[in-house]
């Protein structure tokens, strides 16, 4: 995976917070955000689903999109009538 080289503003604390726990852990600040950010927007969960998934990808795509279409019964009801 290839980084990208960013700059943010964060509060002291929090920056405090990270270098402690990086110390702690043997690993640099980015390596504690990084991990922090991923948890935080659960790509460990998405991982992990497309590792075990076992549908193909076409039949994957059909599915979703016959969820989304019955999700929303009303709306294309109401386009079938024209409104």
């Amino acid at each position: 995976m290839s980084k990208v080289r960013t700059t943010l503003t964060i509060d002291e604390d929090v920056l405090k917070w990270v270098k402690i726990r990086a110390a702690r852990a043997g690993v640099s600040d980015s390596a504690v955000i990084e991990e922090s950010l991923r948890r935080d927007l659960k790509l460990d969960v998405l991982d992990d689903l497309w590792v075990n998934a076992t549908l193909p990808e076409a039949e994957a795509s059909a599915l979703a999109v016959e969820a989304q279409h019955a999700a929303r019964p009303r709306r294309r009801a109401a386009r079938a009538r024209g409104r």
